[in-house]
């Protein structure tokens, strides 16, 4: 049953992809990459250390980087972003450390003003794992891909740069041996460069 759910979800954003694809006759490509990070969520896992501070990772927690395509249209009034990056958040300590990844996939579509773009889209979250070294090797814990909305709203610096807030909106669900699921709804801050 699992497996059908995430293969529908990565039709679905696939097919946005290639609807604005195809839907872009005489549109301009070019390759983006991206950076950003972001915050919030509902707490993954909480570190205590020996001198009694506490580092908590949240679902939504994590510096990402990544590439793609934008596609401008022909009347340069709408703008798409397909990327794929890697996001991760960790806690570093003397004796383990704790990492959480995953793998975002995202289609979004953007409303272009003067010095502004507004829209949001689809992000799917591949292979997410929360994991531990060390003192914390006990940890090890997979959760189904993921399917969610963005909103993003972006200053566009000059024709190439792009700076913005975003807010995801998704949630994970604990696989195998573990049950349970975490909301990863928070804000973000956002930086694409495109050629």
């Amino acid at each position: 049953m699992a497996r059908n759910t995430r293969k529908s979800s990565l039709e679905v954003l696939v097919f946005v992809a290639a609807s604005a694809v195809f839907g872009a006759q005489g549109a301009e490509f070019r390759p983006l990459v991206k950076a950003g990070v972001d915050f919030g969520g509902d707490t993954m896992v909480t570190a205590v250390f020996s001198d009694g501070f506490t580092e908590e990772v949240r679902a939504n927690d994590g510096f990402y980087i990544g590439g793609g395509a934008v596609i401008i249209d022909n009347a340069r009034n709408m703008e798409y972003h397909l990327t794929l990056a890697y996001k991760f958040a960790s806690i570093d300590g003397t004796d383990g450390d704790i990492e959480w990844s995953r793998i975002p996939l995202e289609a979004l579509a953007f409303y272009r003003f003067s010095h502004v773009r507004l829209g949001g889209g689809l992000t799917y979250h591949i292979n997410p794992r929360l994991e531990g070294g060390g003192s914390a090797g006990g940890l090890d814990v997979d959760f189904k891909n993921a399917l969610g909305v963005v909103l993003q709203a972006d200053w566009r610096v000059n024709q190439m740069i792009g700076v913005g807030a975003r807010y995801t909106i998704l949630e994970y669900d604990a696989e195998g041996a573990f049950f349970g699921s975490a909301k990863s709804n928070g804000v973000g801050v956002t930086l694409s460069i495109n050629f």
